[in-house]
């Protein structure tokens, strides 16, 4: 369906005060940064604000929705005959040898990190979206197979799968902090990836397995 004019308009205003925000807060620092500023320099009044985003960290971190569901998505898009663990693998290969800004392989995505680093409120709302992330994907697996409430697998095959996600996460974030580029940091992300693949034992591997269609 079309987006309607509305529709568009309340969009475009939600980026403008993310991306206002977002410029201040990496110019000042997260906690020296008030709603109240971000209104001014937005030109818009501190309700519409808070009309768009419940709380400060929403607009630092307003893309946190796509990261919950993000493995989940993979996982439910995974091709005839492959399993839950190569289907998130594979989307991760992709993502990093095409430099994508989706994995932090972007140029400035270590002046965002500094400030997540320097917001103890951002770090814990970054802990509460990886949760998320994790029980989301551990109700697609139940979904998806068909397990049973007393069935751990689920549980153990999503905490493995954010495992992986969530490293490889760390170590872009940590080689761009540290000046790298992102081809070097792609490179080596690979790497990392393929050894922690090789990590996983068989029944992550072959769990929640598509049939042939």
């Amino acid at each position: 369906m079309a987006e309607g004019l509305r529709e568009r308009k309340k969009r475009r205003t939600r980026q403008h005060l993310s991306d206002v925000a977002t410029g201040l807060f990496i110019e000042r620092g997260f906690d020296a940064v008030t709603i109240a500023e971000i209104a001014e320099a937005a030109d818009v009044s501190v309700n519409t604000v808070y009309n768009y985003f419940p709380a400060k960290e929403d607009l630092f971190l307003d893309r946190g929705h796509g990261i919950v569901d993000r493995l989940s998505r993979w996982v439910r898009g995974r091709d005839a005959g492959e399993s839950a663990a190569e289907a998130v693998v594979r989307e991760l290969r992709i993502q990093v040898e095409g430099v994508s800004p989706t994995v932090g392989l972007i140029d400035g995505y270590a002046r965002f990190l500094r400030v997540i680093e320097g917001a103890d409120t951002l770090k814990a709302r970054l802990w509460h979206i990886g949760q998320e992330a994790q029980l989301h994907l551990e109700g697609t697996l139940r979904e998806e197979t068909g397990a049973g409430p007393g069935d751990q697998a689920p549980v153990l095959v999503a905490g493995q799968l954010s495992w992986v996600h969530s490293t490889l996460m760390a170590y872009i974030g940590g080689e761009m902090v540290a000046g790298r580029t992102t081809n070097e940091v792609s490179r080596d992300a690979l790497v990392l990836l393929d050894d922690m693949e090789d990590l996983l034992g068989e029944k992550v591997l072959n769990y929640a397995r598509r049939g042939a269609e």
